[in-house]
């Protein structure tokens, strides 16, 4: 028996990513004026989807409580409708791009943290907000897809939304300098077009990488469990 019901747990996570945004949001910074504002970093971008995406799990939880016993059939349409809404989230959108986040910043923040969190930030957000932002995404995301089985779609649709996400967002960057005339992240000035063009693309490819790797993940975790309990 868990030691923390898997429905306690997401309100948490649920809670936690809503205190981040709030406080985030909170923040004065010179770059939340810009055009584009908060929404031309895919930090933010993706604490709303992890927030989006808990608050979906929160919601089929308590449909799921609601609709058990009363034989509504209506009731229970919709409950299938919330959870295949729930993993396709899942499957599309909360994992690749929160392990992209996860990923990308620290590999990045270790070579020179200058290209791409420069020190000048730390005089606006504390450490424990940026560990929200960038680093409790992955165990969050891993202790859902661990204690819920998500069905994913068909590889070839679930390939496509996450490619109209990925260029979708790079297409996005692309306006944001065209109009303001400034990349969004520091170590994109520092580089040629060919190697801005290699990184955009190596980055799509990168995301399509990581939804194949969630699925795989999600089929090891629970076939392994079933392997077990047949045992």
């Amino acid at each position: 028996m868990a030691l923390v019901p898997c429905q306690v747990l997401r309100v948490a996570i649920l809670l936690s990513y809503c205190s981040i945004l709030c406080n985030y949001k909170a923040i004065e910074m010179p770059s939340h004026q810009t055009y584009g504002g908060s929404w031309k970093f895919l930090t933010f971008i993706d604490l709303v989807i992890q927030a989006i995406f808990f608050g979906i799990c929160v919601l089929t939880d308590l449909s799921s409580l609601l609709t058990r016993g009363s034989g509504n059939q209506e009731q229970e349409r919709q409950l299938k409708k919330l959870i295949s809404l729930r993993d396709w989230m899942l499957a599309v959108l909360a994992f690749p791009v929160g392990v992209f986040v996860v990923a990308v910043f620290w590999i990045i923040y270790a070579y020179d943290r200058e290209m791409i969190y420069p020190k000048l930030l730390d005089n606006f957000i504390p450490g424990w907000l940026n560990h929200g932002m960038h680093t409790t995404v992955l165990p969050f995301i891993l202790i859902e897809m661990r204690t819920s089985h998500h069905q994913y779609p068909s590889r070839s649709s679930g390939l496509t939304a996450i490619c109209t996400f990925s260029v979708g967002y790079i297409l996005w960057v692309c306006w944001v300098h065209h109009v303001t005339g400034m990349w969004v992240y520091p170590f994109l000035e520092h580089i040629g077009p060919g190697a801005r063009i290699i990184f955009f693309g190596s980055t799509t490819i990168l995301m399509n990488f990581l939804y194949l790797l969630g699925e795989v993940l999600n089929n090891y975790i629970w076939d392994t469990q079933r392997t077990a309990k047949l045992k």
